[in-house]
C-alpha cells in the first residue's frame, strides 16, 4: 500500500465493502488527483468536473494560493483550542465581516454546524417563550438533528422521528402562508436565498423583501442559509447582496475554505452577544489551517477578479442551456445565478448523469429531475464550452431516444 504500489480500483472497492459504512451511493470510480477543473481516476482517465466537491471547490481542485497558504501554516501551527487567541482567526473574521454586513463571526466545520449555531442563537436571543422557526418546503439545512428538523423534506426524516419541535414548514415563495404562521412564540424565519439541494430554485420577485418586512414587523430574526450560495457563488460575495435584502444572520460553509472543511455563522453585532460564553462551541472551528485557507480563498477571489468571472461563466451556461431548451423536448426550465445552474427535466435525470460520467463529465442530479451544476469560477472559456458541448449532446441524445419514462410527463 505504498505510494509506489497503489491499490487497484477493485481493491479499493473491497476495502470499502469491508470497512466503510455504506451510507453513500458512490460511483464506481476511484479519484486520485485533482487540478483546476479536472480530476483523474485510478485508471488514468480525466474528467471535467462541473460539480467539484459538492460545491465546496468553487476555486477548482487544489487552488495554488490556498495550497500554498495551508502548506506554510502546517509548519507553524496546526491546531489550538478556542481558549486561546490566534491572529489568523481574527483576520478571517474581519475579512468576512467587511464583505458582508459588519457582523461578528462564529466558526465551525460544516454547514450543518453553522445552522445549528444559528438556531441556538435565534432561540437564545429571543428568549424561552419564543422558540419557533419558520422554514420552507424544499429547503435543506443539514443532517444533524436540529438542522434536519429545519429541513422540510420528509424523505430525510424517515426513521428519525421524533424531530426537534418548533419548526413550522411553509411553501417556498408563499408570503401569506408565512404571515399566517407567525405567532407570539415565533423567533425567526430561516431560508436558503436560493434553494440548492431543492433544485436551484430562485425566490419569486419580492419574496425575500417581504420576509424582511415581516421579520421587522414582528421582531423576528431573518436567517439566510448561504452554505451553498455564499462566498461568491452568485457573482456577489453573498446572495443577500445579489437580491438586495439584508438578513440578521447568515450561515456559510462549502466553498468558504477553498475546498477544506470550514463553516461560519455571521450575526449582526446587536444579536451576536446572545450566544454567550459556554452556550456553544466547536473544537476545530476556526483552526489555523481553516483560517489560512479561508483568507487565501478571499484573496484569490479578489486578486483574480473571480466575482465578475462567476457572472460571465454563469451567463454563458444559462445562454447555452436556454438555447438547448428550445429544441430539446426533455427540458422544462433552466435557471440559475452566477455559477449555480439548474436544468429541470421532465424525465429522470439519472441516465444523463451516468452517460456524462462515461464521457468524462461530472455533474449532479437533485430531486430526481434537476441537473445541478456548481462549476468552479476559475473555468476558462474553452472549459465552459467543452462542458456545455458534452452535456448538450447527452441530453439531445436522451431526448431522441424517447424513453418510456418521457411518455405522459
Amino acid at each position: 500500500m505504498s505510494a509506489t504500489t497503489p491499490l487497484s480500483a477493485t481493491d479499493v472497492f473491497q476495502l470499502f465493502d469491508q470497512y466503510v459504512i455504506p451510507n453513500y451511493r458512490r460511483f464506481p470510480v476511484v479519484l486520485v488527483r485533482g487540478e483546476g477543473v479536472h480530476v483523474w481516476d485510478s485508471e488514468g482517465k480525466r474528467y471535467l468536473d462541473l460539480f467539484p466537491g459538492w460545491g465546496c471547490n468553487l476555486l477548482g481542485h487544489c487552488p495554488t494560493p490556498v495550497v500554498a497558504a495551508v502548506q506554510e501554516q502546517l509548519t507553524r501551527l496546526i491546531h489550538v483550542p478556542n481558549t486561546w487567541f490566534t491572529e489568523l482567526q481574527g483576520l478571517w473574521a474581519k475579512a468576512l465581516s467587511e464583505r458582508s454586513f459588519h457582523g461578528l463571526a462564529f466558526f465551525c466545520n460544516s454547514g450543518a454546524e453553522a445552522n445549528e449555531a444559528a438556531i441556538k442563537l435565534a432561540r437564545l436571543h429571543q428568549g424561552p417563550e419564543r422558540y419557533k422557526i419558520i422554514v420552507f418546503e424544499g429547503g435543506f439545512h443539514g443532517r444533524t438533528m436540529g438542522a434536519l428538523s429545519a429541513t422540510a423534506q420528509p424523505k430525510y426524516h424517515e426513521g428519525l422521528h421524533p424531530l426537534l419541535p418548533g419548526f413550522s414548514y411553509c411553501p417556498y415563495g408563499d408570503l401569506e402562508a408565512v404571515r399566517q404562521r407567525i405567532d407570539g412564540e415565533t423567533a425567526a424565519i430561516m431560508i436558503e436565498p436560493i434553494q440548492g439541494e431543492g433544485g436551484v430554485v430562485l425566490p419569486p420577485e419580492g419574496f425575500l423583501r417581504g420576509l424582511r418586512e415581516l421579520a421587522d414587523e414582528h421582531y423576528l430574526l431573518l436567517i439566510f442559509d448561504e452554505v451553498q450560495t455564499g462566498c461568491g457563488r452568485t457573482g456577489e460575495w453573498f446572495a443577500f447582496q445579489y437580491f438586495g435584502v439584508e438578513p440578521d444572520i447568515i450561515t456559510l460553509a462549502k466553498s468558504l475554505c477553498g475546498g477544506l472543511p470550514g463553516g461560519a455563522m455571521l450575526a449582526r453585532k446587536k444579536i451576536a452577544p446572545s450566544l454567550r460564553a459556554g452556550m456553544h462551541a466547536s473544537t476545530f472551528g476556526g483552526n489555523p489551517i481553516a483560517a489560512a485557507a479561508g483568507l487565501a480563498t478571499i484573496e484569490m477571489i479578489e486578486s483574480q477578479g473571480l466575482l465578475d468571472r462567476a457572472k460571465t461563466i454563469g451567463t454563458h451556461f444559462l445562454d447555452r442551456f436556454r438555447d438547448l431548451a428550445q429544441r430539446c423536448s426533455i427540458i422544462r426550465e433552466v435557471r440559475g445565478a452566477g455559477v449555480m445552474i439548474g436544468i429541470e427535466l421532465i424525465v429522470d435525470g439519472t441516465p444523463v448523469v451516468d452517460e456524462c460520467l462515461r464521457r468524462g463529465l461530472l455533474i449532479n442530479c437533485t430531486h430526481g429531475r434537476v441537473i445541478r451544476l456548481l462549476p468552479a469560477m476559475t473555468m476558462t472559456d474553452e472549459e465552459v464550452e467543452e462542458g456545455c458541448d458534452v452535456l448538450c449532446r447527452v441530453m439531445e441524445e436522451y431526448a431522441d431516444q424517447g424513453p418510456a419514462s418521457q411518455k405522459g410527463a
